[in-house]
């Protein structure tokens, strides 16, 4: 049971996504009294689409941190085993990926085998060094290290270099060499290009406006091993994991309010007071913490509370949401050739090659859509038919001519016909399909730009950059609000340590009730 410290602190946590969730347990197990607003139908934000349906499909990094705070287990939330990664192959032989093995799907060595597995170890030594930052506020580089107040600080970076000094010298010199290059080149220098690279790839860019040739991606590669890189399909899907955390928070206390819109903070004396809705009503609180993106949270507080410099970093963040979600309703389970039927329900990649990867992320920069965007798919049985999902990837959040009803056909159309080369029967089981643009995300969700991570996961937006230099402890400045969600460290994905962070950061602080 979580210590008692916060009896007298009332708090609003602003968005019931899983990081305001988790947020929202911590200070409740805490002795707060706090009130979540979601102005969704339901819980989950990015991964439901604010209680609408779904958007995200797989579970992915979810920190034991995060879920200590709601006093449940992995099976408490309906998690079973590791889904498979199936890399499906425009030759019939498809990959199947195993934690680090990998074989063909008809169960023949992968020549390139042993470079995967080697690589993964590689990739997960050096997740284990940079675990230790994410559970934690990034350092507070500003003040001296040698006081008080800095001694913190100076022991989370000393354990970094240790943990970087415990690595063999090899590791050591491959890890200072490669951790803000690009993944395609660490990728393919240990293997041909192809499918089982481009899984690699497909990681180190998903959610991203940017292709696998980018600066830095290995660093977001490393980042999506912090536990393990296996993917998660919940029972009963996405919203209803976000119930079971609903719940779960409402148990240790906090109380959640659904259809309720944050239209402004209420400041008094420089220092929140409390938080207005759309509907007129104030809830008073000493603390609010803010789930949105930090643009947002900017607005809702009104700029003239931050200094010009401070408003001038928010807005220059960048965040350009560059993924999509498809829905098919299929009337019947696609048969996919060459791949048996049990692996029909794994997490399958529609990504041929890291080549391909890149040339679907360059008509993103001009505006363009992609002629053979990549994908992540999940197929499921559903009533006496199907549903297949995909998370598109690149889409642009604004193309040119906008998102018409061509610029839409022509994403479905280009998913379907590389999905019907491995099931040929596809095109004709397909009885209605939705595509949600970033935009349309942007709009369900608040996430700034349809961004699946509300900023940019690259090198100059993260650790103590993000959201910006000088709010990158959660804090924002004005006294009594902090930001609790994926635009702040360590970031997006489905973790909880943002809301977990912040929350703890908040108390740590001594706000005050």
């Amino acid at each position: 049971m979580a210590f008692d410290s916060a009896r007298n602190l009332s708090a609003v946590v602003i968005g019931a996504g899983l990081n305001g969730l988790t947020a929202a347990a911590t200070l409740a197990g805490r002795g707060a009294r706090v009130t979540v607003v979601e102005k969704g139908e339901g819980p989950g934000g990015l991964m439901t689409g604010a209680g609408t349906g779904e958007l995200g499909q797989f579970v992915w990094n979810l920190h034991p941190d995060a879920l200590s705070e709601f006093g449940v287990s992995p099976a408490d939330l309906g998690l079973g085993p590791a889904l498979p990664t199936v890399a499906l192959s425009p030759d019939g032989r498809h990959v199947v990926i195993e934690g680090g093995a990998a074989r063909f799907a008809d169960g023949a060595a992968h020549p390139d085998a042993a470079a995967y597995r080697a690589l993964r170890w590689r990739v997960a030594r050096f997740a284990a060094v940079l675990a230790p930052l994410v559970r934690m506020a990034p350092p507070r580089l500003g003040v001296g290290l040698m006081n008080r107040a800095g001694l913190p600080e100076l022991l989370g970076l000393a354990r970094l270099g240790l943990d970087i000094r415990r690595l063999a010298r090899d590791d050591r010199r491959e890890f200072l060499r490669v951790i803000l290059s690009n993944a395609a080149d660490l990728v393919l220098d240990a293997m041909p290009d192809g499918p089982l690279a481009a899984s690699l790839a497909f990681d180190a860019v998903l959610g991203s406006r940017t292709g696998p040739r980018a600066p830095g991606t290995v660093l977001t590669l490393i980042y999506r091993h912090l536990q393990g890189g296996e993917r998660y399909r919940p029972e009963g899907g996405m919203a209803v994991l976000a119930g079971r955390l609903a719940r779960a928070a409402e148990a240790r206390g906090a109380a959640i309010r659904y259809g309720a819109e944050a239209a402004g903070l209420v400041v008094e004396g420089d220092r929140v007071r409390g938080l207005r809705l759309a509907s007129g009503e104030v809830i008073g609180a000493g603390l609010v913490l803010s789930s949105l993106g930090a643009l947002p949270t900017l607005r809702l507080a009104g700029a003239t509370h931050f200094d010009a410099e401070a408003c001038r970093r928010i807005r220059q963040v960048r965040a350009e949401g560059t993924a999509g979600r498809l829905d098919l309703c299929l009337s019947a389970m696609p048969r996919l050739e060459g791949l048996p039927a049990t692996l029909h329900r794994a997490r399958l990649l529609l990504a041929p090659s890291v080549a391909a990867l890149e040339a679907a992320f360059d008509p993103v920069k001009y505006g363009a859509v992609p002629g053979a965007p990549a994908a992540e798919i999940l197929i499921e049985p559903e009533g006496a038919g199907a549903r297949l999902s995909a998370i598109v990837q690149h889409l642009p959040r604004a193309p040119d001519g906008g998102w018409t009803t061509e610029a839409r056909e022509g994403v479905i159309g280009s998913v379907v016909a590389a999905l019907a080369v491995h099931a040929p029967g596809l095109p004709d089981l397909v009885r209605e399909a939705r595509l949600t643009t970033p935009a349309e995300i942007e709009a369900a969700t608040g996430a700034p730009g349809g961004h699946w991570h509300h900023a940019e996961f690259a090198a100059d937006q993260l650790l103590t950059l993000r959201p910006v230099n000088g709010m990158a402890r959660y804090a924002t400045g004005l006294p009594g609000l902090w930001l609790c969600g994926a635009a702040a460290h360590p970031g997006g994905d489905v973790t909880g340590l943002p809301g977990r962070n912040a929350a703890l950061a908040a108390l740590g602080a001594g706000v005050r009730a």
